[in-house]
């Protein structure tokens, strides 16, 4: 038997989104292959009978279950699916120490780690488990699905690809040997800092007050992360941000090397309009190039949608639950 951490967990409805009286809802936890206790809220469809398709859902990267993971968990499970919205490893409800830490190994196992937990649920059919990845954890989830042929189709809504973003900033601005090195002397720098201090320094979150020559894509942010839209107390980006130091393995090991290798079904979707709509073209183009299995992945555009429309709609029905419902439907039978 798997040795469980407890956890101290909330028992009060604290979404950001109302609760639906078409689904039950309940805390459960589960362990990853590196002993950390993961929090989740399964959600189960009101009137199901027998064994159901399962869904495993995570994102934003710095967001909790009680923000967008939630909401699409919650929404799934009102068309019919067993859905699990979980808290990564170090952050939210979650196990793990220090607090505010990440990386591309234990983040694609926390993935990994919640199939398993789908695969021997009395209410899921093993058969018919699939994956929901939100921004930075769209790339996590496609990473996940080259690893897991245990999961059957996968959705990445509105990615961001970790590793490339740390690597090489925004629209790849910083992709040179002097920039990832004054970047790995900085990161280093704060190692020695901290561990001097006996503490982790924190990056900060989503910047507040916000200045007036904020580029689009933190106003972005801050109307989700730091408004009643999509603020909760324990989400990393409405606070205090990761440490410092938290993402820096994302700089030396990338992401997505096989993903042309995926065999099962993959819907990658995003906002034309998003800043990052590059991450979700690239990712596509990158995993069927050379790949065999071409037929059941699907690029979809939503248009005219930023980056934060994917969260929570942001106001205009702009998540394509319908797409998302008839996409699983389809390849989890």
């Amino acid at each position: 038997m798997m040795k469980t951490e407890k956890l101290n967990l909330t028992e009060e409805w604290d979404k950001t989104f109302p609760k639906s009286e078409k689904v039950h809802h309940c805390k459960v936890t589960f362990v990853n292959r590196y002993g950390i206790t993961l929090a989740a809220d399964m959600y189960m469809p009101g009137n199901a009978e027998g064994k159901l398709p399962a869904l495993a859902v995570c994102g934003p990267f710095g967001a909790v279950k009680e923000q967008c993971s939630g909401l699409y968990a919650q929404t799934m499970a009102e068309r019919g699916f067993l859905t699990l919205a979980f808290d990564p490893s170090f952050t939210g409800e979650s196990g793990g120490f220090p607090r505010y830490m990440a990386s591309p190994d234990i983040n694609t196992e926390d993935f990994q780690a919640a199939v398993d937990f789908l695969s021997v649920n009395e209410m899921a059919d093993a058969e018919r488990i699939g994956i929901i990845g939100i921004c930075g954890w769209g790339g996590l989830a496609l990473n996940t699905a080259a690893l897991d042929t245990r999961v059957k189709a996968t959705v990445l809504s509105t990615m961001y690809d970790m590793s490339r973003i740390n690597a090489k900033g925004y629209f790849d601005s910083e992709d040179s040997e002097e920039q990832r090195y004054a970047h790995r002397v900085q990161l280093n720098a704060q190692r020695t800092k901290d561990y001097a201090a006996g503490s982790y320094e924190l990056g900060g979150g989503v910047v507040d007050p916000l200045p007036e020559n904020a580029p689009f894509f933190v106003k972005d942010y801050y109307d989700y992360y730091k408004t009643p839209r999509g603020y909760h107390k324990r989400s990393l980006n409405s606070n205090g941000g990761w440490n410092k130091i938290g993402c820096m393995s994302f700089l030396n090991m990338p992401q997505l090397t096989y993903t042309n290798e995926i065999r099962n079904a993959v819907l990658i979707m995003h906002g034309n309009s998003a800043h990052s709509y590059y991450f979700g073209k690239d990712a596509y183009e990158n995993m069927v190039r050379g790949n065999k299995y071409t037929s059941n992945k699907e690029f979809l555009t939503v248009e005219g949608a930023v980056h934060t429309d994917l969260y929570d709609g942001g106001g205009k029905n702009a998540i394509p639950f319908d797409k998302i419902e008839s996409f699983f439907k389809t390849n989890l039978k």
